[in-house]
């Protein structure tokens, strides 16, 4: 008998420890999320767009989506999708195909929130239209699926949907956030298109200029 008790505890013991390691995995409890990446200075940004070399757009009408594979892996069974879902948002719970079941998250760009991860989409702020237009079409496939899944720059970020939309391929000489988000929107379009070696039109220089002289 003390031995078939001795089992029993042991059965018992065994089946909390895998209960309380599923819920750990699907609520992502104890797993910090990164901030967004930081943009460079307001300083910083007017000394990296001096540098940036004006050209007119070119190769526009060669363009495709699919020259940049996007959403790769990133960690186990994540996406970068998912991986910028995680860290934008606030309390997020994932399934353990990393899936955000639960959560809430604010853009920055029009201050819209949502508790459904699927409302938001994750914005390449340099577009993939305009970097392809700047430089990236002379890219390699490989140089390309990078600049699309950066996560080390501030190139990604989950926004609302319509305001994704809003803003389409545009640069900032023709589409721009929120007054409040401005100054850190510039900075970061400047800090990636210097990174990545990318060129900038007359009017996209000009409304930089003016935005950054404002930060």
């Amino acid at each position: 008998m003390p031995a078939i008790r001795s089992l029993r505890r042991a059965l018992v013991a065994a089946l909390g420890a895998l209960l309380l390691a599923a819920t750990t995995l699907l609520t992502g409890a104890g797993s910090a999320q990164a901030a967004l990446p930081t943009p460079v200075s307001a300083a910083t940004a007017r000394t990296y767009l001096a540098a940036l070399t004006v050209a007119a757009d070119s190769h526009t009408t060669t363009y495709d989506r699919t020259l940049f594979p996007h959403w790769i892996t990133i960690s186990g069974t994540c996406d970068t999708r998912e991986t910028v879902l995680k860290r934008d948002g606030s309390n997020v719970v994932t399934s353990s195909a990393c899936a955000a079941v639960s959560g809430s998250w604010t853009s920055a760009y029009d201050n819209a929130t949502t508790t459904t991860a699927s409302g938001f989409d994750i914005d390449h702020l340099v577009p993939l239209a305009e970097a392809w237009r700047s430089g990236a079409w002379a890219w390699t496939t490989a140089q390309r699926q990078a600049f699309a899944n950066d996560l080390t720059r501030p190139q990604l970020i989950a926004v609302s949907a319509s305001s994704n939309r809003s803003k389409g391929d545009q640069d900032p000489a023709n589409w721009l956030p929120q007054t409040s988000y401005r100054c850190t929107y510039s900075r970061a379009w400047v800090q990636v298109k210097y990174y990545y070696g990318l060129t900038v039109d007359s009017a996209e220089k000009s409304a930089l200029t003016s935005l950054l002289s404002g930060c």
